[in-house]
Formats: structure tokens, C-alpha cells, sequence
């Protein structure tokens, strides 16, 4: 008698088996997909709404109601299929995304809006001149690319040795001190200070000096490093202490002096993020509008002296083309644009100039 068996069957590998609704876990098309529903049904309803309100399709409005119902149908679906733990993980996945999508949308908006109006007056003539005698068309904004240039590294130069000098006495020499504490609270306090403020303070002080009616570039020079020493501070006094206590005590224990320690161990092993720090505290003043009204002034002329007569500035060169229109003032709007978008540029290369530096000078982790 013979007796005949069926062919073993092979397990199929769990691994490469498909993702099915019935296995406990969502395909990872479901999420677009779901999107893509929540869009479709939004887009029918407000394309039906607005023509009978005799309004027409509020985009602003779609996204908002399309990411609300995203976020409902994957909350539904996901606890449904994948349990509670999941679906609520996805909530706040969805939840977050959408928070960066709208922190991204004014970002893009600003970029968008300058470089489409500031192209127009984009030009040689605009890099090659000045504004002097020129009235209507023509002219440009090379006496305000220099005057912010030099405005900012003289301020720069004030500020980067006084910031990275006092967060090194906070975090190395005056731990628990009462001077230290004071410096901490003073340094808080000037991080909220009105760039006005600090205006008024750098003009009342020269005012008392000179006389009233003062203007010099260097004005403006101290005006933003009063606003960007707190930045260093305190931007300089995270990344040490971000540096390991162990680097420290070894270097001690070689009997290396504690301001040697601080030179050759301690400073270039935080020596990336202090950069980063300096260069985000120039980002922050270069715009500066106010202060530089008050510190610098306005001028239609090149000057190269910071410590003679008055200096142009890009933001204050913007701010004077669009308020004081003349005709025709097409041309007067577009050399304002176009100063914003120079701006724009300058402080993007710096940044990028930054991340080189860091890369440059960050610690190697390898032998």
C-alpha cells in the first residue's frame, strides 16, 4: 500500500509579505492617501460654497480644513487598524508637520516677495553708484552696501570680544558668585531691550559729547553692539557648557594652567557652536532700521569714515526710498525692493560663511 503525501508548502516570510489593513499595521500609502481624500472632499465643498456666497476659492481656508480633516481620519483610521498608541503617535506626527508647514508658509512668502519685486531694480548702475544728485530713475545703493558693511563690523568687533569674554568669566570663573548672578540678570535684561532703545542710548551719549544733532556711523556701531553683546553672551555660554568637565580635569591634571585650558581645550572644542552664535547675533542686527535713523542718519553720498558725518545703511536706504517717494515712484519702490533683497543676500552668505567656519573648526572625531 502505498501512501502518498502532499508537498510541504513553504512559509512565506513575514518580512516580505505585504502590508494589509488586517495585519495590524497601516500600508505607508495610507497617510497620502488619506491627505489626498481629505483635499479632494475639502476642495469640492469650497468650490461649491464660494460661488454660492459670491466669494471665490479661499485657499487659506482649504489648506486649514484639509489638515484638520487629515489629522481626524488618521486618528480614526490608525487606532481603528494599528490600535490607540499608534493612532495617537500619528496624531502629533500629523500635528507637528503641520506646524512646521505653517511655520514655513511667511518664511517662503517673504522670500518669495522680495526677490520677485526686488529683481526689477537689481542693476550695475545699483552696485556701481550712489545716490547723489540723483533724482527719479537712476542711482543705486553702493553708499549703503558699505556703509552697512563697515557699520557692522565695527559693531562686530566691539561685540564678539566683550560677549565671549564675559560668558567665559560666567561659566569658568564666577560660578556661584554674586557678580556673576548680576551679569546673568543684566545680560536677560538687555536680550529684551527695543532696538530704539538702544538708538537712543548710543545718540544720548555721543549728544553729551559732541552736542546734539550728531550723526556718525560709529553711533550706529555702538547702537548695535548693544544689541548684540547679550546675543553672544549668551549664545558663548551654552556651548561651554556644552563642553565635557573630563576635558578640563585632564588638562589640570597635565598641569596646564586653568587660562591655558580655557585657550587651547576649551575654546576650540566649543569653537563651531560660538560661531554659529556670533553669526546668528549679526543676523539679528543687520537689519536694524531704528537705531541706525537715529545713530547713523540718512545720506545720498560715500563715506568711508565711521568716526565723520553721517552714513548710509541698507535698511535705512530701503526704509527712505519707500517712505520719501518721488517721481516717478516706480523707481523709488523698486531701488527699496532691491536694497531688501541685497540684505537678504548678505546675511545669507554670512551664515553660509559660518557653517564653513564651524565645519572648519569643529572637533574631529576621528584619529
Amino acid at each position: 500500500m502505498t501512501i502518498t503525501t502532499a508537498p510541504e508548502q513553504t512559509p512565506v516570510s513575514s518580512a516580505h509579505a505585504p502590508a494589509r489593513l488586517t495585519n495590524g499595521r497601516l500600508p505607508k500609502w495610507t497617510p497620502w492617501a488619506l491627505l489626498g481624500a481629505g483635499a479632494g472632499i475639502t476642495a469640492v465643498l469650497f468650490a461649491v460654497t464660494g460661488p454660492a456666497a459670491g466669494e471665490p476659492f479661499n485657499i487659506a481656508g482649504w489648506a486649514v480644513v484639509t489638515a484638520v480633516l487629515y489629522l481626524v481620519l488618521i486618528l480614526i483610521v490608525s487606532t481603528l487598524i494599528e490600535g490607540p498608541r499608534k493612532g495617537v503617535d500619528r496624531l502629533v506626527t500629523g500635528v507637528v508637520v503641520t506646524a512646521f508647514a505653517i511655520a514655513m508658509v511667511p518664511l517662503v512668502s517673504v522670500a518669495w516677495t522680495v526677490v520677485a519685486n526686488g529683481v526689477a531694480g537689481i542693476s550695475a548702475e545699483f552696485f556701481s553708484s550712489s545716490m547723489r544728485n540723483v533724482v527719479g530713475e537712476g542711482g543705486g545703493a553702493l553708499h549703503a552696501i558699505v556703509g552697512t558693511l563697515l557699520i557692522t563690523l565695527a559693531a562686530a568687533v566691539i561685540s564678539i570680544p566683550i560677549g565671549i569674554f564675559t560668558a567665559i568669566y560666567l561659566i569658568e570663573y564666577g560660578a556661584g558668585k554674586q557678580l556673576a548672578k548680576g551679569i546673568t540678570f543684566l545680560v536677560d535684561v538687555m536680550t529684551g531691550i527695543p532696538s530704539i532703545v538702544a538708538g537712543l542710548f548710543a545718540y544720548a551719549v555721543f549728544a553729551l559729547i559732541f552736542g546734539p544733532g550728531i550723526r556718525m556711523g560709529i553711533m550706529g556701531s555702538i547702537a548695535l553692539s548693544v544689541l548684540m553683546i547679550p546675543v553672544v553672551v549668551r549664545s558663548t555660554e551654552e556651548m561651554l557648557r556644552l563642553v565635557p568637565n573630563e576635558l578640563r580635569e585632564a588638562s589640570y591634571a597635565l598641569g596646564v594652567p586653568k587660562w591655558l585650558t580655557i585657550a587651547k581645550v576649551v575654546l576650540p572644542t566649543s569653537m563651531a557652536g560660538i560661531t554659529t552664535g556670533v553669526m546668528l547675533s549679526i543676523s539679528r542686527v543687520i537689519g536694524e532700521t531704528a537705531p541706525l535713523l537715529l545713530t547713523a542718519g540718512v545720506a545720498t553720498s560715500m563715506n568711508y569714515d565711521l568716526f565723520n558725518g553721517r552714513m548710509a545703511t541698507l535698511p535705512v536706504f530701503a526704509y527712505s526710498q519707500y517712505m520719501n517717494q518721488g517721481i516717478p515712484a516706480s523707481a523709488y519702490i523698486d531701488r527699496a525692493w532691491a536694497a531688501a533683497l541685497v540684505l537678504i543676500v548678505i546675511v545669507m552668505v554670512l551664515n553660509l560663511v559660518a557653517r564653513l567656519v564651524a565645519k572648519i573648526f569643529s572637533p574631529k572625531l576621528g584619529r
